[in-house]
């Protein structure tokens, strides 16, 4: 099966990303574009596994295969996470809702080191550019914020949030180069702080209910080879499998 078909014809959830989500669009934004697949269960019986993740159809849309989608937001990944809480859903089947109703579980205190450690990392790209061009990429700045404030409030709440709200107009001009890196960066030391304090009493659990996602997977898997079995089933009788030909 070609991996657009999988795509195509097994999403089971598909969702907008990035500024479009977080409320920070504007009218040059791009739309990108997220979303889950479940291969069926046969393919996995072969030598050739289906794909994790499969880039495409078309520009700015990337989907991972259930699975990995699910191991991913185990580990607190920060992509993966927000791409479960994305206020903007195209496509939804009902295993998909299963997923999302499952978006608790995959909470936990892990994503303290996930989402400030990829902070950390986006931060030293930023320091980078600075020492190269004399300036920051302000929309990579933006984000930086954005993503503290995020990190700081799930850990605070339990809950993650992605619209940026009335922050909007702040971190657009941030996005414009309009505020002095100095104060940038005092804002992002700050945020750091908060973050590591809302550690110290948020209402997360250590580590996320790994056993609820693996009852999922289980049963969506069993799911599958059943439905391709009673599907093989019907069209042997259609054809005429087995039927005694007088």
């Amino acid at each position: 099966m070609h991996p657009a078909d999988l795509v195509r014809d097994h999403t089971v959830y598909a969702c907008v990303m990035g500024s479009r989500a977080f409320g920070l669009a504007t009218d040059a934004s791009d739309t990108d574009r997220r979303g889950v697949f479940l291969a069926p269960t046969p393919l996995f019986w072969r030598f050739e596994k289906p794909p994790t993740h499969v880039e495409g159809p078309g520009e700015e849309r990337f989907s991972w295969e259930l699975e990995r989608f699910c191991e991913l937001a185990l580990r607190g990944n920060p992509n993966i996470l927000e791409c479960l809480h994305s206020p903007l859903v195209e496509q939804l089947t009902d295993t998909g809702r299963e997923l999302l109703s499952l978006r608790g579980a995959f909470l936990s205190r892990r994503v303290h080191a996930t989402f400030t450690g990829y902070a950390l990392g986006q931060r030293r790209k930023l320091d980078a550019d600075i020492r190269t061009t004399g300036a920051p990429r302000w929309k990579h700045a933006m984000h930086l914020l954005r993503l503290l404030t995020s990190a700081r409030d799930l850990l605070r709440t339990g809950e993650l949030h992605l619209d940026v709200g009335a922050e909007r107009e702040s971190l657009l001009a941030v996005k414009r180069g309009e505020i002095p890196w100095p104060e940038i960066e005092s804002r992002m030391t700050r945020l750091a702080e908060e973050t590591d304090e809302a550690l110290l009493r948020t209402p997360l659990p250590e580590d996320p209910d790994r056993a609820r996602v693996a009852d999922f997977l289980y049963r969506v898997r069993r799911d599958s080879a059943q439905s391709q079995a009673h599907h093989e089933r019907v069209e042997g009788v259609l054809r005429g499998d087995g039927v005694r030909q007088d």
